[in-house]
């Protein structure tokens, strides 16, 4: 049997970096090519957030970089370096639910759950964006890239609405 060519492959480069994950500090050594979602559920073990897709069109792999949502399928280790990472993991208090995860309970958002987390940080976003007021057109057009295979999306869609004002509210502003 000959040998493979590929065994003599140089190992890929490696980078040290520091990250704050759900408001904890965390330094990790990763191959440059890890892609965040799998620094966050295979290394860190925080699998709330999903892959439905490899490929950004799903949606379930949403999390928060810095504030922002983005797509964790589609973001190396590398560009997170420095920055805050936030998961469905770390929106919750001990106590209480964030208020757009009580609006989802409380207008049945959700049936499998799969891309319940996605859609949550998602929701999140569109109140930083467009403020605690949200339409229906335009929770419906921000929801343009996240799918859920089980709804038709209304109950998503008075969840998102009832959560942002939620969050606008007294306890106004939560991320």
């Amino acid at each position: 049997m000959q040998p493979s060519p590929f065994n003599d492959a140089p190992a890929p480069p490696t980078h040290a970096l520091a990250l704050t994950v759900n408001g904890a500090a965390v330094a990790v050594t990763v191959d440059a090519r890890t892609l965040l979602v799998q620094l966050l559920r295979d290394e860190l073990r925080l699998t709330g957030t999903h892959v439905g897709c490899d490929t950004s069109q799903c949606g379930a792999c949403t999390v928060h970089v810095d504030g922002e949502a983005v797509k964790a399928c589609a973001v190396l280790v590398v560009q997170v370096e420095g920055r805050d990472v936030r998961t469905i993991e770390g929106v919750a208090t001990a106590e209480t639910l964030h208020p757009m995860q009580e609006a989802f309970r409380e207008h049945h958002g959700l049936q499998c759950g799969f891309c319940t987390p996605g859609m949550i940080l998602v929701a999140m976003d569109m109140v930083r964006r467009h403020g605690p007021v949200l339409d229906e057109a335009t929770v419906r057009a921000d929801l343009e890239g996240n799918i859920c295979r089980c709804t038709g999306y209304h109950n998503i869609v008075k969840a998102i609405i009832t959560g942002a004002r939620a969050m606008g509210g007294p306890a106004g502003g939560q991320e």
